[in-house]
């Protein structure tokens, strides 16, 4: 009688070569969704950088939203491109006066919010959102320090 051995191995070596391929596939996946993901939040960073860099720049000169508005465009163009007026979009608003002190109350201050929507560069993960950006924002909120109100 001959023995069964050698083709039960060659089976299972088959058999491990698939389990291989599906595992490795959704590792690849989870793998690159990782990075995308790791990669929306560096351009987050970004743009928080920006914004807070607008907002102390408001906050000596409030009244100058175009001043402001430069140095958020200018502060970084890795790894989003803040001179891209169609991508970028910059929103200024000053609360209260555009002055030290307070009004009614509450501190004057000055917010400065920076728009981008990250593009998805994974398959299958637009699909799986439901869209093919990621919409960021970051807002930052600064008291104006200058010019004293009178």
């Amino acid at each position: 009688m001959k023995s069964k051995r050698p083709l039960i191995r060659s089976l299972q070596r088959g058999q491990s070569l698939v389990e291989l391929a599906i595992s490795l596939t959704v590792i690849l996946m989870l793998l690159a969704g990782a990075v995308d993901f790791g990669m929306a939040f560096f351009s987050y960073s970004a743009l928080r950088d920006a914004a807070q860099e607008g907002a102390l720049y408001g906050s000596i000169n409030p009244t100058n939203f175009d001043g402001i508005t430069q140095r958020i465009r200018q502060s970084s163009n890795k790894p989003v491109n803040l001179a891209d007026e169609s991508k970028v979009f910059v929103s200024i608003s000053v609360i209260g006066r555009a002055c030290q002190g307070t009004t009614n109350g509450s501190t004057n201050a000055i917010q400065v919010m920076v728009s981008y929507d990250y593009p998805i560069i994974m398959p299958f993960l637009g699909v799986i959102l439901g869209r093919q950006t990621i919409p960021l924002h970051a807002i930052v909120t600064d008291t104006v320090l200058s010019p004293i109100c009178t």
